[in-house]
């Protein structure tokens, strides 16, 4: 068959823009900044007219510019004192800097990050650069000043409905990145989603303390973290930061490791007495028997599992049911998750389950808003 191939699409696609990034901090007392390459030339130095004013010693009024060429950086030194590298060798005048190269001026560094906008057909496109670099120019800021509220659900016992712990969420309030589905988006254009995922469970626990007491704290992982060396590291701070609060670590069922790492993983977990949830389960019962030969401690079933699971069909209930038992005789708690209504909530304790979570029992909340906070 004849493919038809639309040509003005297809040189719409070519002609979407890239958005060039620096990223890292501007002083020694600064955090990681994501700042956008919005002119060309771009002008680097101690000059406060310049597009990014460096106030080091070591950096020249004026060091060094940088002009987007043929979809490339090129970096020239304008004969500052003590030099511009780029991957560490310096420059006698200029050089070309692709992403994730390394640039220095002086003793300032910087990684070069770029968004391609047509990189994730997922993506919602913006309108043109400026447009682009504006949200990134807000992912910026919501990175430098850890503007991330977390936010706190309710995970309670169907018995009674009692509160025994809180899904860490989070939100912000700058424009355009309110939601975590945002934050992420504008994350992965710049390869920064563990930075951001990491984040949001620092900000958890600082924010713990308003809590009612004893809490129990789920908190999320972003799929990339799994092959990060310093996922490890992140939660011994995070352990740290609270020696005896109870902590779980969710990983997204679809995102689990294959059983080695994950066996590596769950005993690193548990020398740091951190509990462990597959989150968003919802593939049937041969992804649960996989998924069991490394049991998590709680297993949560997604929100399709049990929408209107009160009007669901028998077979569909006893399917489920089955599951639940199943996931409770290997010692795991199964935790139903996107309960709305009374009867749904019923329903999954005639089936088994012993915790549940959802906007019946209380919607994602700041830790002051939080019924029984300090």
């Amino acid at each position: 068959m004849t493919e038809v191939v639309d040509y003005q699409a297809a040189k719409n696609v070519a002609e979407r823009p890239i958005v060039w990034f620096l990223s890292g901090p501007l002083s020694s007392s600064e955090p990681t900044r994501h700042i956008p390459i919005q002119a060309s030339p771009f002008r680097v130095g101690r000059q406060h007219d310049l597009e990014i004013c460096i106030e080091h010693p070591t950096v020249s009024a004026c060091h060094a510019e940088i002009i987007e060429q043929d979809n490339a950086l090129v970096i020239h030194d304008l004969q500052s004192t003590n030099g511009t590298y780029v991957n560490g060798a310096r420059l006698h005048h200029s050089a070309t800097a692709q992403e994730d190269d390394l640039i220095q001026f002086a003793e300032v560094a910087f990684k070069v990050r770029k968004q391609d906008s047509h990189a994730d057909q997922g993506t919602v496109l913006y309108d043109n650069m400026r447009d682009m670099a504006l949200g990134l120019v807000q992912f910026d800021k919501l990175m430098s000043e850890q503007a991330v509220t977390p936010f706190y659900q309710p995970i309670v016992c169907l018995q009674d409905t009692q509160t025994i712990g809180y899904e860490v969420l989070g939100r912000s309030h700058v424009m355009g990145l309110e939601t975590p589905a945002a934050m992420f988006h504008a994350a992965s254009q710049l390869n920064l989603e563990v930075e951001l995922s990491r984040m949001f469970r620092w900000e958890g626990i600082n924010h713990s303390n308003m809590l009612p007491k004893p809490f129990h704290l789920f908190f999320n992982t972003h799929p990339r973290e799994l092959t990060d060396p310093g996922l490890i590291s992140s939660l011994e701070s995070l352990r740290t930061a609270s020696p005896s609060g109870e902590i779980t670590l969710e990983i997204h069922e679809a995102a689990v490791p294959p059983n080695r790492s994950m066996q590596e993983l769950k005993a690193h977990l548990g020398r740091m007495n951190i509990h462990l949830a597959y989150d968003d389960f919802r593939s049937g019962q041969t992804r649960l028997t996989e998924l069991l030969e490394v049991k998590p401690d709680f297993l949560k079933f997604g929100m399709a599992c049990i929408r209107d699971i009160h009007t669901a069909p028998q077979k569909r209930q006893q399917t489920l049911s089955r599951m639940v038992h199943t996931v409770r005789d290997q010692g795991v708690i199964p935790i139903a998750t996107g309960v709305e209504t009374d009867a749904e909530s019923a329903t999954c304790r005639q089936l088994g389950f012993e915790l549940a979570q959802g906007f019946l029992f209380g919607r994602p909340a700041a830790a002051k808003s939080v019924p029984g906070a300090a």
